[in-house]
Protein backbone atom coordinates (compact mmCIF):
# COMPACT_ATOMS: atom_id res chain seq x y z
CA UNK A 1 0.00 0.00 0.00
CA UNK A 2 2.30 2.49 0.87
CA UNK A 3 4.42 1.60 -2.59
CA UNK A 4 1.31 1.72 -4.36
CA UNK A 5 -0.16 5.29 -3.15
CA UNK A 6 3.62 6.73 -2.31
CA UNK A 7 1.86 7.39 1.44
CA UNK A 8 5.46 8.75 2.97
CA UNK A 9 6.21 11.10 -0.68
CA UNK A 10 2.96 12.81 0.06
CA UNK A 11 3.50 12.95 3.81
CA UNK A 12 0.94 11.15 5.14
CA UNK A 13 -0.40 7.63 6.47
CA UNK A 14 -3.03 5.24 6.05
CA UNK A 15 -4.61 6.63 8.97
CA UNK A 16 -4.66 9.78 8.02
CA UNK A 17 -6.08 9.02 4.30
CA UNK A 18 -8.93 7.07 5.69
CA UNK A 19 -9.91 9.50 8.12
CA UNK A 20 -9.95 12.21 5.22
CA UNK A 21 -12.07 9.40 2.90
CA UNK A 22 -15.12 9.03 5.69
CA UNK A 23 -14.70 13.03 5.64
CA UNK A 24 -15.16 13.35 2.17
CA UNK A 25 -17.63 10.82 1.86
CA UNK A 26 -20.31 12.03 4.52
CA UNK A 27 -19.50 15.80 3.44
CA UNK A 28 -20.73 14.61 -0.29
CA UNK A 29 -23.38 11.59 1.06
CA UNK A 30 -26.35 14.30 0.83
CA UNK A 31 -25.68 12.95 -3.16
CA UNK A 32 -27.34 9.76 -2.95
CA UNK A 33 -31.00 10.56 -2.09
CA UNK A 34 -31.09 14.69 -3.54
CA UNK A 35 -29.63 12.94 -7.15
CA UNK A 36 -32.20 10.46 -7.21
CA UNK A 37 -35.00 13.12 -6.02
CA UNK A 38 -34.13 15.34 -8.82
CA UNK A 39 -33.97 12.89 -11.92
CA UNK A 40 -36.68 11.16 -10.76
CA UNK A 41 -39.13 14.45 -11.14
CA UNK A 42 -38.19 13.26 -15.11
CA UNK A 43 -39.76 9.82 -15.09
CA UNK A 44 -36.75 8.14 -14.02
CA UNK A 45 -37.07 5.44 -11.29
CA UNK A 46 -36.04 6.79 -8.42
CA UNK A 47 -34.49 3.29 -6.85
CA UNK A 48 -33.09 2.66 -10.49
CA UNK A 49 -31.38 6.59 -10.14
CA UNK A 50 -30.09 5.42 -6.62
CA UNK A 51 -28.22 2.41 -7.60
CA UNK A 52 -26.65 4.41 -10.85
CA UNK A 53 -25.67 7.12 -9.26
CA UNK A 54 -23.99 4.89 -6.27
CA UNK A 55 -22.12 2.70 -9.61
CA UNK A 56 -21.23 6.02 -11.42
CA UNK A 57 -19.76 7.41 -7.94
CA UNK A 58 -17.62 4.04 -6.95
CA UNK A 59 -16.16 3.65 -10.59
CA UNK A 60 -15.18 7.26 -11.20
CA UNK A 61 -14.05 7.60 -7.61
CA UNK A 62 -11.63 4.12 -7.77
CA UNK A 63 -10.48 5.56 -11.52
CA UNK A 64 -9.41 8.71 -9.53
CA UNK A 65 -8.07 7.14 -6.73
CA UNK A 66 -5.99 4.04 -8.33
CA UNK A 67 -5.06 5.50 -11.81
CA UNK A 68 -4.46 9.00 -10.54
CA UNK A 69 -3.57 8.47 -6.84
CA UNK A 70 -5.14 11.76 -6.19
CA UNK A 71 -7.53 12.25 -3.01
CA UNK A 72 -10.59 13.43 -5.45
CA UNK A 73 -13.98 11.56 -5.35
CA UNK A 74 -16.47 11.91 -8.30
CA UNK A 75 -20.84 11.70 -8.00
CA UNK A 76 -23.00 12.89 -10.24
CA UNK A 77 -23.10 17.15 -10.11
CA UNK A 78 -25.93 18.83 -8.74
CA UNK A 79 -26.41 21.68 -10.56
CA UNK A 80 -25.83 19.83 -13.76
CA UNK A 81 -28.42 17.07 -12.60
CA UNK A 82 -30.96 20.06 -12.12
CA UNK A 83 -30.06 21.21 -15.54
CA UNK A 84 -30.63 17.74 -17.30
CA UNK A 85 -33.72 17.89 -15.29
CA UNK A 86 -35.27 21.28 -15.36
CA UNK A 87 -34.10 22.75 -18.60
CA UNK A 88 -33.28 20.04 -21.41
CA UNK A 89 -36.39 17.17 -19.95
CA UNK A 90 -38.97 19.55 -18.54
CA UNK A 91 -38.10 23.16 -20.58
CA UNK A 92 -36.97 21.59 -24.05
CA UNK A 93 -38.81 18.48 -24.02
CA UNK A 94 -36.90 16.03 -24.88
CA UNK A 95 -37.22 12.71 -22.71
CA UNK A 96 -35.02 11.53 -19.87
CA UNK A 97 -33.64 9.21 -22.23
CA UNK A 98 -32.49 11.54 -24.88
CA UNK A 99 -30.83 13.57 -21.75
CA UNK A 100 -29.12 10.28 -20.89
CA UNK A 101 -27.81 10.14 -24.46
CA UNK A 102 -26.51 13.82 -24.35
CA UNK A 103 -24.94 12.92 -21.56
CA UNK A 104 -22.84 10.10 -22.55
CA UNK A 105 -22.30 11.97 -25.81
CA UNK A 106 -20.54 14.90 -23.35
CA UNK A 107 -18.52 12.54 -21.83
CA UNK A 108 -17.09 11.54 -24.94
CA UNK A 109 -16.13 14.83 -26.05
CA UNK A 110 -14.28 15.17 -22.79
CA UNK A 111 -12.27 12.12 -23.11
CA UNK A 112 -11.61 13.78 -26.56
CA UNK A 113 -10.56 16.85 -24.87
CA UNK A 114 -8.46 15.11 -22.55
CA UNK A 115 -7.01 12.47 -24.67
CA UNK A 116 -6.01 14.97 -27.35
CA UNK A 117 -4.33 17.73 -24.79
CA UNK A 118 -7.06 20.34 -25.04
CA UNK A 119 -7.95 20.20 -21.55
CA UNK A 120 -4.19 20.57 -20.71
CA UNK A 121 -3.84 23.57 -22.88
CA UNK A 122 -6.81 25.30 -20.94
CA UNK A 123 -5.05 24.95 -17.69
CA UNK A 124 -1.67 25.85 -19.31
CA UNK A 125 -3.54 29.25 -20.89
CA UNK A 126 -4.97 30.78 -17.34
CA UNK A 127 -2.91 33.22 -16.04
CA UNK A 128 -1.53 32.75 -12.12
CA UNK A 129 -3.99 35.34 -11.10
CA UNK A 130 -6.80 33.42 -12.01
CA UNK A 131 -5.74 30.37 -10.69
CA UNK A 132 -5.10 31.88 -7.37
CA UNK A 133 -8.79 33.16 -7.48
CA UNK A 134 -10.24 30.28 -8.48
CA UNK A 135 -8.69 28.57 -5.63
CA UNK A 136 -9.92 31.20 -3.22
CA UNK A 137 -13.03 31.29 -4.93
CA UNK A 138 -14.08 27.53 -4.27
CA UNK A 139 -13.20 28.42 -0.45
CA UNK A 140 -15.96 30.92 -0.82
CA UNK A 141 -18.10 28.73 -2.26
CA UNK A 142 -17.72 26.04 -0.03
CA UNK A 143 -18.17 27.62 2.66
CA UNK A 144 -21.32 29.44 1.49
CA UNK A 145 -22.66 25.81 0.71
CA UNK A 146 -21.60 24.79 4.58
CA UNK A 147 -23.38 28.21 5.69
CA UNK A 148 -26.63 27.44 3.36
CA UNK A 149 -26.92 23.86 4.53
CA UNK A 150 -26.43 24.87 8.63
CA UNK A 151 -29.40 26.89 7.81
CA UNK A 152 -28.07 30.31 9.13
CA UNK A 153 -29.42 32.93 6.48
CA UNK A 154 -32.73 33.16 4.81
CA UNK A 155 -33.73 35.56 2.14
CA UNK A 156 -36.56 37.93 2.07
CA UNK A 157 -38.33 38.71 -1.13
CA UNK A 158 -40.67 41.55 -2.49
CA UNK A 159 -44.33 40.20 -3.03
CA UNK A 160 -44.67 40.16 -7.05
CA UNK A 161 -41.17 39.74 -7.41
CA UNK A 162 -41.07 35.25 -7.78
CA UNK A 163 -42.77 32.98 -10.02
CA UNK A 164 -43.77 29.76 -9.89
CA UNK A 165 -41.50 27.47 -11.93
CA UNK A 166 -44.47 24.66 -12.84
CA UNK A 167 -43.90 25.42 -16.26
CA UNK A 168 -40.68 23.34 -16.07
CA UNK A 169 -43.17 20.13 -15.47
CA UNK A 170 -43.70 20.19 -11.99
CA UNK A 171 -46.56 17.83 -12.06
CA UNK A 172 -47.66 18.03 -7.77
CA UNK A 173 -48.45 20.95 -5.65
CA UNK A 174 -45.10 19.29 -3.47
CA UNK A 175 -43.15 19.72 -6.03
CA UNK A 176 -44.49 23.06 -7.29
CA UNK A 177 -44.25 24.41 -3.43
CA UNK A 178 -40.30 23.60 -4.26
CA UNK A 179 -40.18 25.06 -7.57
CA UNK A 180 -40.10 28.67 -6.86
CA UNK A 181 -37.60 31.23 -9.09
CA UNK A 182 -37.18 35.02 -7.19
CA UNK A 183 -35.46 37.74 -8.70
CA UNK A 184 -32.56 39.87 -7.33
CA UNK A 185 -34.82 41.90 -5.03
CA UNK A 186 -34.11 38.72 -2.58
CA UNK A 187 -31.89 39.96 0.30
CA UNK A 188 -30.19 37.52 2.61
CA UNK A 189 -30.51 37.70 6.42
CA UNK A 190 -29.35 35.76 9.35
CA UNK A 191 -31.81 33.87 11.06
CA UNK A 192 -33.16 33.94 14.24
CA UNK A 193 -31.34 31.37 16.39
CA UNK A 194 -34.56 29.32 17.99
CA UNK A 195 -34.45 26.36 15.54
CA UNK A 196 -32.48 23.02 17.29
CA UNK A 197 -31.38 22.06 13.82
CA UNK A 198 -29.38 25.88 13.39
CA UNK A 199 -28.48 25.87 17.12
CA UNK A 200 -26.79 22.48 16.50
CA UNK A 201 -25.05 23.84 13.54
CA UNK A 202 -23.83 26.88 15.49
CA UNK A 203 -22.41 24.08 18.07
CA UNK A 204 -21.04 21.99 15.58
CA UNK A 205 -19.06 24.86 13.72
CA UNK A 206 -17.70 26.09 17.43
CA UNK A 207 -16.34 22.26 18.13
CA UNK A 208 -14.65 22.31 14.34
CA UNK A 209 -13.09 25.29 14.66
CA UNK A 210 -11.64 24.08 18.30
CA UNK A 211 -10.24 20.49 17.00
CA UNK A 212 -8.98 22.43 13.83
CA UNK A 213 -7.25 25.05 15.43
CA UNK A 214 -5.62 22.37 18.18
CA UNK A 215 -4.30 20.33 15.24
CA UNK A 216 -6.20 17.29 16.95
CA UNK A 217 -5.97 14.43 14.98
CA UNK A 218 -9.45 13.26 12.89
CA UNK A 219 -10.24 16.74 14.40
CA UNK A 220 -13.19 17.50 11.31
CA UNK A 221 -14.27 13.03 11.17
CA UNK A 222 -14.61 13.95 14.90
CA UNK A 223 -16.71 16.79 14.45
CA UNK A 224 -18.67 15.13 12.26
CA UNK A 225 -19.28 12.42 14.80
CA UNK A 226 -19.44 14.76 17.65
CA UNK A 227 -22.67 17.07 15.62
CA UNK A 228 -24.81 14.19 14.50
CA UNK A 229 -24.85 12.55 17.92
CA UNK A 230 -25.72 16.30 19.25
CA UNK A 231 -28.62 16.36 16.46
CA UNK A 232 -29.89 12.77 17.78
CA UNK A 233 -30.01 13.74 21.35
CA UNK A 234 -31.73 16.99 20.43
CA UNK A 235 -34.42 15.37 18.23
CA UNK A 236 -32.77 16.94 15.22
CA UNK A 237 -32.29 13.50 13.51
CA UNK A 238 -35.28 11.18 14.50
CA UNK A 239 -34.28 7.80 14.80
CA UNK A 240 -37.64 6.59 14.49
CA UNK A 241 -38.79 8.46 11.55
CA UNK A 242 -35.76 6.12 9.79
CA UNK A 243 -36.79 3.82 6.92
CA UNK A 244 -34.66 1.32 7.52
CA UNK A 245 -35.72 -0.79 4.46
CA UNK A 246 -35.75 2.50 1.90
CA UNK A 247 -33.92 1.55 -1.07
CA UNK A 248 -32.77 -1.68 -0.46
CA UNK A 249 -30.56 -3.20 -3.04
CA UNK A 250 -33.18 -5.71 -4.13
CA UNK A 251 -35.15 -3.03 -5.64
CA UNK A 252 -32.64 -0.86 -6.50
CA UNK A 253 -31.11 -3.76 -9.01
CA UNK A 254 -34.27 -4.77 -10.39
CA UNK A 255 -35.45 -1.21 -11.57
CA UNK A 256 -31.65 -0.58 -12.63
CA UNK A 257 -33.00 -2.39 -15.35
CA UNK A 258 -35.26 0.53 -16.57
CA UNK A 259 -32.12 2.86 -17.43
CA UNK A 260 -29.19 0.83 -17.93
CA UNK A 261 -28.23 1.15 -21.41
CA UNK A 262 -31.68 3.08 -22.08
CA UNK A 263 -29.24 6.63 -23.38
CA UNK A 264 -28.87 3.86 -26.48
CA UNK A 265 -32.37 2.75 -27.16
CA UNK A 266 -35.07 4.00 -29.53
CA UNK A 267 -36.35 7.05 -26.90
CA UNK A 268 -32.72 7.55 -26.53
CA UNK A 269 -30.30 8.10 -28.89
CA UNK A 270 -32.38 6.55 -31.72
CA UNK A 271 -34.33 9.75 -32.11
CA UNK A 272 -31.89 12.27 -30.51
CA UNK A 273 -30.99 13.61 -33.89
CA UNK A 274 -34.08 12.69 -35.77
CA UNK A 275 -35.67 16.01 -36.16
CA UNK A 276 -33.16 18.29 -38.29
CA UNK A 277 -34.53 21.35 -37.11
CA UNK A 278 -34.00 20.37 -33.51
CA UNK A 279 -30.07 19.46 -34.47
CA UNK A 280 -28.52 22.57 -33.82
CA UNK A 281 -30.72 22.59 -29.97
CA UNK A 282 -28.94 19.33 -29.41
CA UNK A 283 -25.38 20.39 -30.19
CA UNK A 284 -25.81 23.54 -28.43
CA UNK A 285 -27.43 21.49 -25.04
CA UNK A 286 -24.40 19.14 -24.80
CA UNK A 287 -22.00 21.90 -25.16
CA UNK A 288 -24.12 23.74 -21.98
CA UNK A 289 -23.30 20.37 -20.50
CA UNK A 290 -19.70 19.57 -21.62
CA UNK A 291 -18.81 23.20 -20.51
CA UNK A 292 -20.21 23.04 -17.10
CA UNK A 293 -19.17 19.77 -16.50
CA UNK A 294 -14.76 20.39 -17.45
CA UNK A 295 -15.25 23.76 -15.93
CA UNK A 296 -16.06 22.69 -12.65
CA UNK A 297 -13.21 20.27 -12.35
CA UNK A 298 -10.82 22.40 -13.61
CA UNK A 299 -11.61 24.78 -11.38
CA UNK A 300 -11.78 22.01 -8.19
CA UNK A 301 -8.21 21.19 -9.26
CA UNK A 302 -6.66 24.14 -9.74
CA UNK A 303 -8.53 25.57 -6.53
CA UNK A 304 -7.40 22.45 -4.23
CA UNK A 305 -4.42 21.15 -5.97
CA UNK A 306 -2.08 24.16 -6.04
CA UNK A 307 -2.44 25.37 -2.32
CA UNK A 308 -2.23 22.29 -0.89
CA UNK A 309 0.55 20.15 -2.79
CA UNK A 310 -1.13 17.45 -4.44
CA UNK A 311 -0.07 18.48 -7.88
CA UNK A 312 3.56 19.75 -7.36
CA UNK A 313 5.13 21.95 -9.17
CA UNK A 314 7.06 18.68 -10.78
CA UNK A 315 3.79 17.48 -11.52
CA UNK A 316 2.68 20.99 -13.01
CA UNK A 317 5.73 20.69 -15.23
CA UNK A 318 5.42 17.17 -16.36
CA UNK A 319 1.67 18.44 -17.29
CA UNK A 320 3.83 21.39 -19.41
CA UNK A 321 6.10 19.39 -21.00
CA UNK A 322 5.52 15.17 -20.80
CA UNK A 323 3.84 13.58 -23.26
CA UNK A 324 0.84 10.89 -22.73
CA UNK A 325 -0.37 10.72 -19.15
CA UNK A 326 3.09 11.67 -17.14
CA UNK A 327 1.56 13.74 -14.68
CA UNK A 328 -1.41 13.39 -12.00
CA UNK A 329 -3.49 16.35 -13.17
CA UNK A 330 -3.66 14.56 -16.61
CA UNK A 331 -4.72 11.24 -15.31
CA UNK A 332 -7.29 13.21 -12.73
CA UNK A 333 -8.35 14.71 -15.67
CA UNK A 334 -8.71 11.40 -17.87
CA UNK A 335 -10.24 9.78 -14.72
CA UNK A 336 -13.05 12.62 -14.20
CA UNK A 337 -13.39 12.46 -18.39
CA UNK A 338 -14.69 8.43 -17.99
CA UNK A 339 -16.71 8.88 -15.51
CA UNK A 340 -19.46 10.72 -17.22
CA UNK A 341 -20.13 8.45 -20.04
CA UNK A 342 -20.34 5.37 -17.56
CA UNK A 343 -23.02 7.73 -15.27
CA UNK A 344 -25.02 7.80 -18.38
CA UNK A 345 -25.03 4.19 -19.23
CA UNK A 346 -26.50 3.16 -15.74
CA UNK A 347 -28.24 6.45 -15.70
CA UNK A 348 -27.73 9.25 -14.09
CA UNK A 349 -26.62 12.56 -15.21
CA UNK A 350 -22.67 14.24 -15.99
CA UNK A 351 -20.39 12.81 -12.97
CA UNK A 352 -18.20 15.63 -12.08
CA UNK A 353 -15.11 16.08 -9.20
CA UNK A 354 -16.99 16.92 -6.41
CA UNK A 355 -16.01 19.93 -4.55
CA UNK A 356 -16.50 18.39 -0.92
CA UNK A 357 -13.29 16.87 -1.74
CA UNK A 358 -11.79 19.63 -0.39
CA UNK A 359 -13.42 18.36 2.79
CA UNK A 360 -11.08 15.04 2.79
CA UNK A 361 -8.17 17.21 1.82
CA UNK A 362 -8.67 19.88 4.95
CA UNK A 363 -8.55 16.89 6.84
CA UNK A 364 -4.95 15.61 5.44
CA UNK A 365 -5.89 13.36 2.35
CA UNK A 366 -3.22 13.40 -0.53
CA UNK A 367 -3.28 10.38 -1.96
CA UNK A 368 -5.66 8.26 -4.05
CA UNK A 369 -6.39 6.14 -0.81
CA UNK A 370 -8.53 8.53 0.34
CA UNK A 371 -10.43 7.99 -2.84
CA UNK A 372 -10.19 4.30 -3.04
CA UNK A 373 -12.13 4.58 0.80
CA UNK A 374 -14.87 6.83 -0.62
CA UNK A 375 -15.41 4.54 -3.28
CA UNK A 376 -16.28 1.62 -0.70
CA UNK A 377 -17.90 3.59 1.62
CA UNK A 378 -20.28 4.65 -1.27
CA UNK A 379 -20.44 0.69 -2.25
CA UNK A 380 -21.39 -0.03 1.31
CA UNK A 381 -24.21 2.88 0.82
CA UNK A 382 -25.71 0.33 -1.36
CA UNK A 383 -26.32 -1.88 1.58
CA UNK A 384 -26.97 0.63 4.69
CA UNK A 385 -27.96 3.86 2.53
CA UNK A 386 -30.57 4.72 5.90
CA UNK A 387 -27.61 4.95 8.36
CA UNK A 388 -26.18 7.09 6.25
CA UNK A 389 -29.16 9.37 6.19
CA UNK A 390 -28.48 9.68 9.63
CA UNK A 391 -25.74 12.50 9.42
CA UNK A 392 -27.51 15.47 9.23
CA UNK A 393 -26.34 17.98 6.84
CA UNK A 394 -25.95 19.88 10.38
CA UNK A 395 -22.90 18.09 10.83
CA UNK A 396 -21.09 18.09 7.43
CA UNK A 397 -21.94 22.24 7.05
CA UNK A 398 -19.28 22.69 9.77
CA UNK A 399 -16.91 20.82 8.03
CA UNK A 400 -17.64 22.99 4.63
CA UNK A 401 -17.57 26.13 6.47
CA UNK A 402 -14.11 25.74 7.90
CA UNK A 403 -12.44 24.39 4.82
CA UNK A 404 -13.56 27.26 2.85
CA UNK A 405 -11.34 28.99 5.19
CA UNK A 406 -8.52 27.43 4.88
CA UNK A 407 -8.97 28.12 1.08
CA UNK A 408 -9.11 31.68 1.39
CA UNK A 409 -5.76 31.54 1.81
CA UNK A 410 -4.99 31.86 -1.95
CA UNK A 411 -6.38 35.31 -2.06
CA UNK A 412 -2.90 36.40 -0.43
CA UNK A 413 -1.18 35.65 -4.03
CA UNK A 414 -2.89 38.23 -5.97
CA UNK A 415 -2.37 41.92 -6.40
CA UNK A 416 -5.30 43.38 -5.10
CA UNK A 417 -4.09 47.17 -5.50
CA UNK A 418 -3.62 46.19 -9.45
CA UNK A 419 -7.04 46.70 -10.60
CA UNK A 420 -6.30 44.96 -13.98
CA UNK A 421 -5.34 41.84 -11.95
CA UNK A 422 -7.99 42.64 -9.07
CA UNK A 423 -11.28 42.92 -10.73
CA UNK A 424 -11.14 40.03 -13.29
CA UNK A 425 -9.92 37.55 -9.82
CA UNK A 426 -13.06 39.41 -7.73
CA UNK A 427 -15.69 38.51 -10.14
CA UNK A 428 -14.26 34.80 -11.20
CA UNK A 429 -14.16 34.18 -7.25
CA UNK A 430 -17.22 36.29 -6.19
CA UNK A 431 -19.51 34.68 -8.78
CA UNK A 432 -18.46 30.95 -7.34
CA UNK A 433 -20.42 31.37 -4.41
CA UNK A 434 -22.87 34.45 -5.59
CA UNK A 435 -24.03 32.18 -8.97
CA UNK A 436 -23.34 28.69 -7.00
CA UNK A 437 -21.43 27.85 -9.73
CA UNK A 438 -18.02 27.07 -10.09
CA UNK A 439 -18.41 27.49 -14.14
CA UNK A 440 -19.78 30.42 -13.78
CA UNK A 441 -16.91 31.90 -11.84
CA UNK A 442 -14.28 31.01 -14.39
CA UNK A 443 -16.95 32.33 -17.12
CA UNK A 444 -16.77 35.79 -15.67
CA UNK A 445 -13.13 36.16 -14.51
CA UNK A 446 -12.02 34.78 -18.14
CA UNK A 447 -14.79 37.60 -20.13
CA UNK A 448 -13.40 40.29 -17.69
CA UNK A 449 -9.73 39.46 -17.89
CA UNK A 450 -10.39 39.57 -21.42
CA UNK A 451 -12.08 43.18 -21.52
CA UNK A 452 -10.02 44.44 -19.25
CA UNK A 453 -6.91 43.27 -21.19
CA UNK A 454 -8.45 44.68 -24.38
CA UNK A 455 -9.03 48.23 -23.14
CA UNK A 456 -5.60 48.50 -22.00
CA UNK A 457 -4.09 47.41 -25.42
CA UNK A 458 -2.82 43.99 -24.39
CA UNK A 459 -4.91 41.98 -26.42
CA UNK A 460 -2.39 40.30 -27.19
CA UNK A 461 -1.57 38.90 -23.62
CA UNK A 462 -4.93 36.92 -23.94
CA UNK A 463 -3.84 33.15 -24.92
CA UNK A 464 -6.28 32.35 -27.68
CA UNK A 465 -7.80 29.18 -25.42
CA UNK A 466 -9.26 32.06 -23.57
CA UNK A 467 -10.89 33.54 -26.38
CA UNK A 468 -12.00 30.69 -27.60
CA UNK A 469 -13.30 29.75 -24.29
CA UNK A 470 -15.16 33.11 -23.58
CA UNK A 471 -16.79 33.12 -27.23
CA UNK A 472 -18.21 29.44 -26.08
CA UNK A 473 -19.67 30.49 -22.60
CA UNK A 474 -21.04 33.81 -24.18
CA UNK A 475 -22.44 31.60 -26.41
CA UNK A 476 -24.21 29.25 -23.78
CA UNK A 477 -25.45 32.19 -21.80
CA UNK A 478 -27.22 33.76 -25.00
CA UNK A 479 -28.65 29.96 -25.62
CA UNK A 480 -29.97 29.12 -22.53
CA UNK A 481 -31.13 32.91 -22.50
CA UNK A 482 -33.46 32.44 -25.42
CA UNK A 483 -34.49 28.80 -24.37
Amino acid sequence: MEKFFKLKENNTTVGTEVVAGFTTFFAMSYVLFVNPAILSQTGMSFQAVFLATIIASVIGTLIMGLFANVPYAQAPGMGLNAFFTFTVVFGLGYTWQQALAMVFICGLINIFITVTKIRKMIIKAIPESLQHAIGGGIGIFIAYIGIKNAGLISFAVDPGNYINTTKFGAKTADIAKDSISVNSSAVPGLVNFNSPGVLVALVGIVITAILVVKNVRGGILISIIATTVLAILTGVVDLSAVDWKANSLSSSIHDLGQTFGAAFGSEGMGTLFSDSAKIPQVLMTILAFSLSDTFDTLGTFIGTGRRTGIFSQADEDALENGSGFSSKMDKALFADATATSIGAIFGTSNTTTYVESAAGIGAGGRTGLTSVVVAILFLLSSLFAPLVSIVPSEATAPVLIIVGVMMLGSFKEIHWTDLEEAIPAFFASIFMGFAYSISYGIAAGFIFFTIIKTVNGKAKEVHPIIWVVDILFIANFVILAIL
